[in-house]
C-alpha cells in the first residue's frame, strides 16, 4: 500500500501534539508543579543539628516528611538507609567529641521531655557540645527495625515527649493516637529543647515546619478529591 508522505507527516504531528507528556516533578521536593511546596519554605537554624534517617522504603514516597523537614532545617542531614551501623555520616556524627548525640525514640529507657522545666532540660545536654538528634523517618515498624539492627544507635540516649493533640497527617494513617509524622515530631522537639539551646521560640521561625506540612497535606487531599 502506497503511503502519502504529507498525510503521514500530518498524522505524526497530531499524535505528538495530543500525546500525554510525562509530568515534570520538582527536582527539590519531588512533587508536581501543582502540589510543589518549595515556595512556602523558609529555612531557619534551630540551634539543634537534626540527622534525619530516611528509611529506604520511604525514599520514593513523596509524602514522607523527613525530606520536607530537611529542606527547612539549616544544618540538618538527610541520610538514606535502614541499618546505619557502618554508615559513614552517622558514625562521623556519633564519634565527633564535639557532639552530644541522642535518638528521638519513645520507650521505657527514653527521657520524657514533657514534664521537665527549662533548667532540667538544660541539664540533659552538656552546654559546650552540639546537640545532634537522630530522627528516623519511616513507619513505626521500620523505625523499630532500624533501632534494633543499627549498633551505633542502640546505646545512645533517647528522648521522647507527650503529644497534646492528634497528628494532622490526614493522608497517612497513624497506628496510634499518640503517633505523629516526622516533621511534627521535630517541631515538638524544638518546642521542648529549643530554649535550652538559645533558640528563641517567640520569633516563630519553627512554625514554618507545620505551615509547609499543612500546605502539603491540604494540596494532596485536594488533588486526590479532584481525581475522583
Amino acid at each position: 500500500m502506497k503511503i502519502n508522505l504529507k498525510d503521514y507527516l500530518n498524522k505524526r504531528k497530531i499524535e505528538q501534539l495530543t500525546a500525554v507528556k510525562p509530568r515534570k516533578n520538582c527536582s527539590r521536593c519531588g512533587f508536581s508543579k501543582k502540589t510543589c511546596y518549595c515556595a512556602k519554605i523558609k529555612p531557619f537554624d534551630s540551634k539543634i543539628k537534626f540527622a534525619i534517617l530516611i528509611h529506604q522504603l520511604e525514599i520514593d514516597r513523596k509524602i514522607a516528611t523527613g525530606r520536607l523537614s530537611h529542606l527547612i532545617l539549616k544544618n540538618s542531614h538527610l541520610i538514606r538507609g535502614s541499618d546505619y551501623s557502618d554508615d559513614t555520616q552517622v558514625n562521623a556524627l556519633v564519634n565527633d567529641p564535639q557532639n552530644y548525640c541522642v535518638v528521638l525514640f519513645p520507650g521505657k529507657s527514653s527521657t520524657n521531655l514533657s514534664p521537665l522545666n527549662l533548667e532540667e532540660k538544660k541539664a540533659l545536654i552538656p552546654s559546650e557540645k552540639t546537640l545532634v538528634i537522630f530522627v528516623i523517618d519511616g513507619t513505626w515498624a521500620t523505625a523499630r527495625h532500624t533501632m534494633r539492627i543499627s549498633r551505633n544507635l542502640m546505646n545512645l540516649p533517647r528522648f521522647s515527649f507527650e503529644l497534646t493533640k492528634p497528628s494532622n497527617f490526614r493522608i497517612r494513617k497513624q497506628p496510634k493516637l499518640e503517633c505523629c509524622s516526622t516533621v511534627e515530631a521535630i517541631f515538638q522537639t524544638i518546642e521542648h529543647l529549643g530554649p535550652s539551646r538559645n533558640f528563641d521560640l517567640s520569633l516563630g521561625l519553627h512554625h514554618n515546619l507545620l505551615e509547609v506540612f499543612d500546605y502539603m497535606v491540604d494540596k494532596q487531599i485536594s488533588f486526590q478529591q479532584n481525581q475522583k
